[in-house]
């Protein structure tokens, strides 16, 4: 009979069986159970305590977790290869970035799944984003996961992404495996780094069992890792050894139906939509009858017609699943990320994915400007209303409302960058649209207090930028942490940033810091209002009448400030050209010519040279405009106007201080 003892040592419990032939201690990791028999070898266990769990020993869920650009996909790639996944050799450089602006950018926009096989155990791995404004996808990632890889940069150690992702992988109670990568970095100090990394596992999870995790040393570029940093094996397989001996198989209730999460969502042109996810409980085989229970309880009856699993970043088809796999399954259309897929007989929901609220919302609309339908295929607000409600089926982070009274939509997200990637998106596809500055969600307490959403910001930057950049912020609200002096002549600083306050001000950063600056912000929750402060310190320069930009009247706004267009650009009334070196807007005229006469002096026809024009991307114009001013986009072009394009309809709803949507 098995009696309970009572040493707990973090996640670990300790259930004491004297030991024989027929009895074994067993031991509890995580979300998973190991038994050590007489011989002192610990292998996997079938049930655990009363309520019969059983492990899936041949399976392993994983998580790849870190900030952006600490190697998470580059190290997956030298997992795909020493696996024997490519035995040739001969694969695509970040395949997990399969996304035309991942690889652009350089970053993981979504999460995405892949899985390889290594000593017979089919290792499921999932590669999270390490962008804040990603973070929904990290935590639909983590639903689906036993335990996590936490990668860390030698030389820069953890970041702020790097607490907010550690921070819901122990809230998860996931077990971890702490990777330093890019040790081969000059300016790498991975034992430092592993100090901060264990003052960060004691500040999220104060127990010092947590001081027992695997380490390991890595170069994710060479696909090498090893126990010490300056001992490395040339090759990755202590990681992989570290992943089947250290993460739980997932853990499942034999007595309980088929049951399965579903965490992700596809679409192919052969089989329609795509439900994918992590079966909990119980196994299904193809033609299967079953049921989707949505968020309100209501059953959607749908009949399997293929299961697939993954193996490497790709789907191949298998006629049963069971505990553990995460699949992909077709044949059902009506289905939303958090749902269920269960039995018809017995239909039981399971815990749906929760994400943290959105703190940043935009406003959606048509394109209003007289250049309209010109470039774009889809231009009516019912196209783009379908496509945002599309986009919120996928992204659990995002939240699409359709404002009353008007055809605008007002998309909910958790930052700018996150809302700009959607539009990008939108552009590429063939949709014009305009769309309002980024605001800030605010919320009450039950005092009726204020509050607005603050993050922990980072900065690094050389010191004789640093006084600049305490003043910037301290105008915006912030408040100073700490500040620490390195040895080469560069300064670290943290601070407590009102959201609203890190809106247009990373370009501002980067012309204080002359482009030698690094920040990073991640949000740290919801405190009381911190009082207002300007925004913006400029105005903009307004075009009074429709036409082309001429260079001869172009000539002449120079001196008032910076400008957007060039000459023989279309402009229209209404629509910003330049920002204005004053608080104030001013109304020009971008198509004045020179007046033609039948006289002629030396000098007057001088050719006329106007300052290069800087393309303004779709982050800075969104960080740009003011509240009523809005981003006109379209697949070739990106404009700026007011709100309201006539001039004195614009005046007249000044002088009555509203201002009305698109």
């Amino acid at each position: 009979m098995k009696r309970n003892f009572d040493l707990r040592i973090d996640r670990w419990a300790i259930l004491p069986i004297l030991p024989s032939e027929e009895h074994a201690v067993q031991v509890v990791v995580g979300k998973g159970s190991f038994r050590t028999t007489p011989l002192g070898q610990c292998v996997p266990l079938c049930y655990s305590g009363a309520d019969m769990k059983k492990i899936e020993t041949n399976i392993r869920n994983i998580a790849i977790i870190a900030h952006v650009d600490h190697g998470k996909t580059t190290l997956v790639d030298g997992l795909f290869t020493q696996s024997g996944l490519y035995a040739n050799g001969r694969m695509e450089e970040r395949i997990m970035d399969s996304g035309v602006l991942e690889r652009e950018r350089g970053i993981t926009i979504s999460a995405k799944n892949c899985s390889i096989d290594w000593k017979g155990v089919r290792i499921n791995i999932i590669d999270t984003p390490g962008h804040a404004d990603f973070g929904g996808e990290v935590e639909r990632g983590l639903s689906m996961v036993d335990g996590v890889v936490l990668l860390v940069d030698a030389a820069e150690g953890p970041l702020p992404q790097t607490r907010f992702v550690l921070d819901k992988a122990l809230g998860l109670h996931l077990a971890v495996i702490i990777v330093i990568n890019k040790v081969d970095r000059q300016d790498a100090r991975p034992q430092q780094v592993l100090e901060e990394v264990y003052d960060l596992l004691l500040e999220l999870h104060p127990d010092e069992a947590m001081l027992e995790v695997p380490v390991l040393y890595c170069v994710g570029r060479e696909g090498s890792c090893g126990t010490e940093p300056d001992a490395l094996d040339g090759n990755l397989h202590a990681l992989l050894d570290a992943m089947v001996a250290h993460i739980p198989g997932p853990e499942y209730d034999d007595s309980q139906p088929f049951q399965m999460l579903v965490s992700d969502l596809g679409y192919s042109d052969f089989l329609g939509r795509l439900a994918i996810g992590k079966v909990v409980n119980g196994s299904a085989s193809t033609n299967d009858s079953l049921v989707c229970l949505g968020e309100e309880g209501i059953m959607v009856p749908l009949r399997v017609t293929r299961l697939q699993r993954y193996m490497g970043p790709v789907f191949v088809e298998t006629e049963r699943i069971g505990p553990g796999d995460i699949v992909v399954l077709s044949g059902i259309e009506r289905v939303s990320i958090g749902d269920t897929i269960c039995t018809r007989d017995n239909p039981k929901p399971l815990p749906r994915i929760s994400v943290d609220e959105p703190t940043v919302a935009m406003q959606f609309g048509k394109n209003i400007s007289p250049l309209a339908g010109k470039e774009g295929s889809f231009v009516q607000a019912t196209k783009i209303h379908e496509r945002l409600v599309k986009e919120a089926l996928r992204n659990v982070s995002i939240r699409v409302e359709k404002n009353p009274g008007d055809d605008t939509v007002t998309v909910k997200g958790r930052g700018e960058f996150q809302l700009a990637i959607i539009i990008e998106s939108m552009r590429r596809e063939g949709f014009e649209l305009c769309v309002g500055r980024p605001t800030i969600i605010f919320k009450e307490d039950d005092k009726g207090r204020k509050l607005e959403p603050i993050e922990l910001v980072r900065i690094d930057c050389p010191e004789t930028h640093a006084g600049i950049v305490m003043e910037k912020l301290a105008k915006r609200k912030g408040l100073m942490l700490d500040i620490t002096y390195g040895t080469d002549e560069r300064v670290t600083m943290r601070f407590e940033l009102p959201s609203r306050g890190m809106i247009g001000y990373r370009d501002e950063f980067l012309t204080d810091t002359k482009g030698n600056g690094i920040m990073h912000a991640v949000l740290k929750g919801y405190e009381p209002y911190r009082g207002d402060f300007p925004e913006r310190f400029s105005g903009s320069l307004v075009s009074d009448r429709s036409g082309n930009a001429v260079a001869y009247g172009l000539f002449g706004l120079e001196p008032r400030g910076r400008l957007f267009v060039k000459p023989g650009d279309a402009v229209y009334e209404g629509m910003v050209i330049g920002e204005h070196n004053r608080e104030v807007d001013l109304a020009v005229n971008p198509t004045r010519t020179k007046k033609l006469t039948n006289l002629r002096a030396s000098g007057k026809d001088d050719a006329v040279t106007l300052t290069p024009v800087v393309p303004m991307s779709l982050e800075q114009a969104i960080r740009f405009i003011a509240d009523d001013e809005m981003v006109e986009v379209t697949p070739k072009s990106i404009r700026l106007c007011k709100r309201i394009l006539n001039g004195q309809q614009r005046k007249i709803f000044e002088s009555r201080g509203y201002l009305p949507t698109m």
